[in-house]
């Protein structure tokens, strides 16, 4: 990001879509659903298994939201027991590279932060 004097209004212009993007991937558990998600398609228990701590209320809560915002699908067979089974959509795959992005930032500030004396 370029540090120059910059025009009016070019600061908004840069928080606003970055806030619309935090707005729906707040909190601490939707990019953990996310990213197990891309691991392949999941039925509900495999997720509570894969990701620490978080209750079935929650990964519940979670699913929705993303649900509302097209990044994860839910699908209902019809089959006895009824099966379902989430998956990422083709939406929620273009987040790939933020999540590669923000991994490889967190190893950095990892090293970072615990290499000190």
């Amino acid at each position: 990001m370029n540090r120059e004097i910059h025009k009016e209004g070019e600061c908004l212009n840069m928080i606003r879509p970055v806030k619309d993007a935090l707005e729906v991937l707040n909190g601490k558990w939707k990019l953990p659903i996310i990213i197990s998600l891309s691991f392949g398609n999941k039925r509900f228990s495999e997720m509570a298994r894969e990701i620490p701590n978080i209750t079935d209320r929650m990964l519940s809560k979670e699913l929705r939201d993303l649900e509302m915002n097209e990044l994860v699908k839910r699908t209902v067979y019809d089959s006895v027991p009824v099966v379902v089974e989430y998956s990422l959509t083709e939406y929620g795959d273009s987040l790939d590279s933020v999540i590669n992005e923000l991994r490889n930032w967190g190893l950095q500030h990892r090293k970072r932060i615990f290499a000190k004396p």
